[in-house]
């Protein structure tokens, strides 16, 4: 997906699904920055962008940023936009996905409006929108990987890490465990907090315990 949005000078890609259960957290795969997803999750915008509002309510893809799509309605709006721009995310196109009740989104976007979105939006909208409906399909199977955390997926190394973590190891130890050094260790638990929009690897954890919880 990041090579295709790449090729198609669509600097990154999201795909967000919603909870079925209002208790539960969206999962995300994505490549947005992280620092902006971490963010975006921390603060519950799911709950009020209007991205989303839309996806919800409208099967049909849409554009959107600040001068596209529809009027912003409200300041809260419009200050998700801008801090959106902030993080390099001006404008997209998203696919809304409504499967037997779930509903997920998925979003090329880019750090620049103009023609060259424009032109890559409109000459490509129907393959855009074939290629959302096989990711969806694919993270539906992924998604029920026990290496998801709090509606985030982690890789392989960062949730062995994290679980060794849990266990009351040291990154010392778990370097040793996992036969990588402990700096490695360091970057993938930092790389965890970063995608679960947490200040401590001790929050980290408590995600972990409440993921499995679930289960």
């Amino acid at each position: 997906m990041a090579e295709i949005a790449s090729a198609l000078s669509l600097s990154c890609f999201a795909y967000l699904a919603l909870p079925r259960e209002s208790v539960g957290v969206p999962y995300l795969i994505s490549t947005y920055p992280p620092s902006w997803t971490a963010h975006y999750l921390t603060h519950h915008y799911e709950s009020v962008d209007p991205i989303i509002r839309r996806a919800i309510r409208d099967m049909r893809p849409f554009r959107w940023g600040l001068g596209l799509g529809p009027p912003i309605r409200s300041a809260l709006e419009h200050e998700l936009f801008e801090e959106a721009a902030s993080f390099g995310i001006c404008c997209g196109f998203t696919i809304p996905i409504h499967d037997k009740g779930a509903i997920a989104a998925v979003t090329f976007a880019t750090d620049r409006s103009g023609a060259q979105f424009e032109r890559s939006v409109t000459e490509r909208a129907d393959v855009l929108q074939l290629i959302a409906r096989y990711f969806h399909a694919h993270a539906k199977v992924r998604g029920r990987s026990d290496r998801v955390v709090h509606g985030v997926l982690l890789s392989r190394r960062e949730f062995e890490c994290l679980e060794w973590y849990s266990q009351g190891k040291s990154m010392s130890d778990i370097g040793t465990i996992l036969r990588i050094s402990r700096r490695t260790v360091a970057f993938h638990l930092v790389n965890v907090r970063a995608k679960l929009g947490v200040r401590s690897i001790c929050q980290a954890v408590a995600y972990l315990e409440q993921s499995k919880a679930r289960r």
